[in-house]
This record gives C-alpha cells, structure tokens and sequence, in this order.
C-alpha cells in the first residue's frame, strides 16, 4: 500500500483538474449510515423495504409513513464534515480539485468547505411546496409530525431525487463536463452501482483511483485501487 500511496501522491502532484466522485462511503466517517454494507440501511427490518419507501409513489400514496422514515433515518442534522471532506476542501482550496460529484444528500461537502459540489441525488437541505413553490430550509421538515405542509397548504417535499425520478438534467450535464475535463479522478466510497448516475463514470478515459472497502465492477478498470476508508487514503496523501 505504501508504494500506492506514493503513486497516488505523485498523482496529485502532476494534476491539476482533479475530480472527486463519491457515495454514501464519504459520509459514514461522519456516522451516517449507507445503504449498502452489512449495517446499511438496505439490511435493516422496517414495514417496507428502504428503497420502496424511498420512491415516488410511495410518496405520493404514503406521505406519513414516508416522512416518518425520512425524519428518522434519512436527516443526520447533527453529523460533522469528516476526514474525507476535509481534505477534498483542502485540495479545492489549493487550486488541485476543479469539483466534487456527490451521491449523497446530506450537503456535508459544503459544511467542510468545498465550493464546486455537483449534488447529483439533491440535498436535504433544499425543500419546496409543491403547490406553490415556495423554499424552505431543512428544519420546515424535520421538526414536528406527520406530512409538512406550507402555508398555502401544499406538501414540502424534499428535493432528494426518489426512485422513479429523474436526475436534475443541469446537474448531470455539469457533472459530466467537469469529469471528462479531468486529468484525474478519484472515486471513492461508492459501489458504482446506482445508475444512472455510476454511469458518469464508465466513459472517463482518464486515470482513476478506486477506493472503496468492497468489490466493485469497475475495480479492474482502476490504475490505483484502496480497500481503505476515504479519509485514511486521502490523509496519507493530501
């Protein structure tokens, strides 16, 4: 690993459009769960599977139960930037990193600093009526009970993208052209398996650092690969 750690410095060193592509991984040094690992959400009992609860139509013909998960399992208000995010802000600041693309909603790029962040599945903190429009921060939904509603009566909805939504076309184009500006992108904590956004990652010709604690499908396709936590790889480098 030392000898990858090198490499990967050296990397770094001779860039100067980094991008970093990240998942739920970025995030559980914050002690936010994922969805995936032997803890994640996916592998925990509720009423309704995770990713049906976490779909349109449930939300449309069950906003109570919706909300009650969201609130609960979804909005980590008290988590703080972890290593991983510390040091991606670090290299924005120094001029390395031209962006982050993000998978996670919990906006925890922003809170450590980085500036250029492609929020590919939303954030939880942007909410919106869905009658009138109107915005709201992330604490109209997160206190109280039940379905939370505007003044003018209307649901606020996150704006997470569900299951059975689209991603927002403007931040898929953005995310996409600063990926293949890049002379380098590091991948990391993400089992590039939700499409369509891991899909943003199949055509890079470029070099691609992996690091990930599990397999993935692209782990051959990697000229570095990590099975170490984010932040511990980045620390070592950055």
């Amino acid at each position: 690993m030392e000898q990858d750690l090198r490499t990967l410095k050296k990397w770094i060193d001779e860039s100067k459009d980094i991008v970093f592509f990240g998942g739920a991984g970025v995030s559980t040094e914050s002690g936010i769960p994922d969805f995936r690992s032997e803890d994640g959400l996916y592998r925990r009992q509720y009423p309704y599977p995770p990713e049906v609860i976490l779909s349109r139509s449930f939300f449309d013909g069950n906003p109570e139960e919706f909300f009650r998960f969201y609130r609960e399992k979804m909005l980590c208000l008290d988590a703080k930037p972890g290593p991983a995010h510390q040091k991606l802000a670090k290299l924005e600041q120094e001029g390395k990193l031209r962006s982050v693309v993000t998978q996670n909603i919990d906006g925890l790029h922003q809170a450590a600093g980085s500036r250029r962040v492609w929020e590919l599945h939303g954030s939880v903190h942007r909410n919106r009526c869905m009658r009138c429009k109107r915005e709201y921060p992330v604490e109209a939904v997160a206190k109280g009970e039940g379905v939370p509603r505007c003044e003018c009566g209307g649901i606020i909805k996150p704006l997470v993208v569900l299951y059975e939504e689209p991603l927002e076309p403007d931040v898929v184009r953005g995310a996409q052209r600063d990926i293949f500006a890049s002379d380098l992108l590091i991948v990391g904590g993400t089992s590039l398996s939700v499409y369509p956004a891991a899909g943003l990652v199949a055509d890079y010709g470029g070099r691609i650092v992996l690091i990930n604690k599990s397999p993935t499908s692209y782990d051959e396709r990697a000229g570095l690969l990590f099975r170490e936590s984010i932040g511990k790889v980045l620390g070592a480098v950055c």
